[in-house]
């Protein structure tokens, strides 16, 4: 469970930010929310990626797609989806994959060549 905590947690936070209302989303700078989906989905495939969770990056770009499309469709949420939002969550996917390969190569120690 030790591995996987991290993880919940992290899917737990994004269900939060990605499913509030409009009304309970507080107002911020302009790109704000860039920032925000970035770190959310680095957070989720670097948690993902520590707890092992099979093919994890495939279900996080589906879950950046599938997440914009459930902000547009329930509308009590008085949300819209973004195309952008959706990139940009797959940069994040990408910023969290490469902390975690460096976090591993580190773990490894320098390598030596002979």
């Amino acid at each position: 469970m030790g591995r996987v905590l991290p993880f919940v947690i992290a899917v737990s936070l994004s269900v939060v930010v990605l499913f509030t209302p409009e009304s309970g989303v507080p107002s911020s700078p302009p790109g704000t929310d860039k920032v925000v989906h970035t770190l959310l989905f680095a957070l989720l495939a670097f948690t993902g990626l520590y707890a092992k969770v099979p093919h994890i990056l495939l279900a996080l770009v589906a879950y950046a797609g599938v997440s914009e499309v459930l902000q547009q469709v329930i509308t009590p949420l008085h949300r819209s989806g973004d195309v952008l939002d959706a990139l940009v969550d797959v940069l994040g996917i990408g910023l969290g994959w490469a902390i975690a390969s460096a976090v591993r190569s580190r773990r490894r120690g320098p390598r030596t060549t002979r």
